[in-house]
């Protein structure tokens, strides 16, 4: 299967194709307004709006972004990511208190609860306007935005069941949620919830279990690339140490390197080429 030239509007599925051009919709939620707005109406979405806020400490991060971009066909809303390294910091805090679940189903991390908070109105006021044709609706986003793509997609859907997505699709996403929410996920989102981890990638490993946990569906890109659609936990320690070693000079930078957004995006057109 060949890199797609252009985004499938007609796509109602997961497929891998579909995943790459999600992949994108992430990667430009890094970019300015302007390059949103002219790539996404390259892409044939002809309307675009932002979703930007700002609020105070606790929570570390200055605001949260996203963008939606919609067809007469299909609608995504892409959450902005934040760096590894400033990610990891805050992850890594055990401090930080639970905040109840979508529709008081489990709970999330404190953080995130706090940055989908501040931008889930605009989200869903848009959601309401554009979705006037009844067209696919797809959440994504990269790092802290794939967090934030998962929960705006469960609270949509556990609030309201009518409102459920036709596909989450999330690229190095940290652990979002204790084992209830990604229970009732795995339930309501059968073969329309997927995450990307691209091999040692630090993000996903944090914060610690117990406490967080991960939806089951994974997309496991090995150290040579290849995606997989399972892997053992054998298999996977096997690969992640190969992964490690594969950089002679600079082993612990692997974790870092693994979450950059153009080494997903890398990975699934070597496997769609």
């Amino acid at each position: 299967m060949p890199v797609p030239a252009t985004i499938d509007h007609r796509a109602r599925s997961y497929s891998l194709a579909h995943a790459y051009w999600l992949a994108r919709a992430s990667d430009l939620s890094y970019k300015d307004e302007a390059t949103i707005e002219g790539l996404a109406r390259q892409w044939g979405f002809d309307q675009v709006r932002h979703h930007k806020t700002r609020f105070t400490p606790p929570f570390p991060l200055e605001d949260t972004q996203a963008f939606t971009m919609a067809s007469d066909q299909m609608i995504i809303t892409a959450f902005r990511g934040t760096e590894p390294a400033q990610i990891r910091d805050w992850l890594s805090d055990a401090g930080t208190p639970p905040w109840p679940g979508p529709a008081k189903t489990g709970y999330v991390h404190y953080g995130f609860a706090q940055a989908l908070d501040s931008v889930f109105p605009s989200v869903k006021k848009t959601l309401e306007e554009l979705r006037s044709n009844g067209q696919t609706l797809w959440f994504t986003g990269h790092s802290l935005g794939g967090a934030l793509a998962m929960l705006a997609g469960a609270r949509l859907y556990l609030e309201d069941p009518r409102l459920l997505a036709d596909g989450v699709v999330t690229f190095g996403q940290p652990r979002t949620c204790d084992r209830l929410l990604a229970a009732a996920c795995n339930k309501g989102f059968k073969q329309r919830l997927y995450r990307f981890v691209n091999n040692n990638d630090i993000v996903p490993q944090l914060p610690p279990e117990p406490a967080f946990t991960h939806v089951d569906t994974l997309r496991y890109i090995d150290s040579g690339g290849k995606i997989h659609e399972s892997m053992s936990l054998l298999g996977g320690l096997t690969d992640r140490a190969k992964g490690l070693t594969a950089d002679a000079f600079a082993p612990a930078s692997d974790g870092i390197r693994d979450h950059l957004m153009r080494n997903y995006l890398a990975a699934l057109e070597k496997n769609l080429s």
